[in-house]
């Protein structure tokens, strides 16, 4: 659960995406950021996704392409 955590967290990856690799529709990952974060940090997260174009893969322009933040590498590095 927590990379779908760092997924959701990711302003480039699309609901579609977590859906698509873990089954979880936007509301799963809703109700699953409810119960994972604290308050302030889900308030924090659903404030900014609440209707952020490149969460929605429809939303999104064309120009958006695939994106892994720099630290998912480093923490695969580091557990290799």
């Amino acid at each position: 659960m927590a990379r779908v955590i760092e997924m959701a967290w990711e302003d480039r990856t699309p609901f579609e995406a977590i859906q698509y690799q873990f089954g979880l529709s936007q509301d799963g990952v809703i109700r699953l950021m409810r119960d994972r974060l604290k308050l302030s940090s889900f308030k924090l997260w659903r404030k900014r996704t609440h209707g952020q174009k490149t969460k929605h893969g429809q939303l999104r322009s064309s120009m958006v392409v695939r994106h892994q933040s720099k630290e998912h590498n480093k923490a695969n590095r580091l557990a290799n």
